[in-house]
């Protein structure tokens, strides 16, 4: 039977798409933390500067790039500390035919990504 993918596959999903397009830029990785509702989810560096980059997987019809601003400022916040830049980067998924349907283990599936964004 046909299963929607967990909270934490979807949010793994998101990760493998962001650290893939990371990764091709040229990011490299200090810290990579894939468990839910722990941020950030990269902390990377490029051209000698830290940035730390929080993952969202989103669902319809909630937009991707749409994000907390409250909860932003706090990891910039904290991200400065560092002298480090702050990224959110929203994936939206759902399912490979109709992205308004839930994303199936093991079936194509469909994303709205813009790429990173900084906060």
């Amino acid at each position: 039977m046909a299963q929607p993918l967990t909270e934490q596959e979807l949010h793994n999903l998101a990760m493998n798409i962001v650290g893939k397009e990371l990764e091709e830029s040229g990011y490299e990785f200090l810290g990579v933390n894939s468990k839910l509702r722990k941020d950030p989810q990269f902390v990377a560096l490029k051209d000698k500067t830290l940035h730390f980059i929080i993952v969202r997987a989103i669902r319809y019809p909630q937009d991707a790039h749409t994000y907390d601003p409250v909860f932003m400022q706090t990891m910039k916040e904290h991200a400065l500390k560092f002298e480090a830049r702050t990224f959110y980067a929203g994936v939206g998924l759902g399912h490979g035919s109709d992205y308004a349907k839930p994303v199936i283990k093991d079936q194509a599936y469909s994303m709205v990504y813009k790429g990173l964004q900084e906060i």
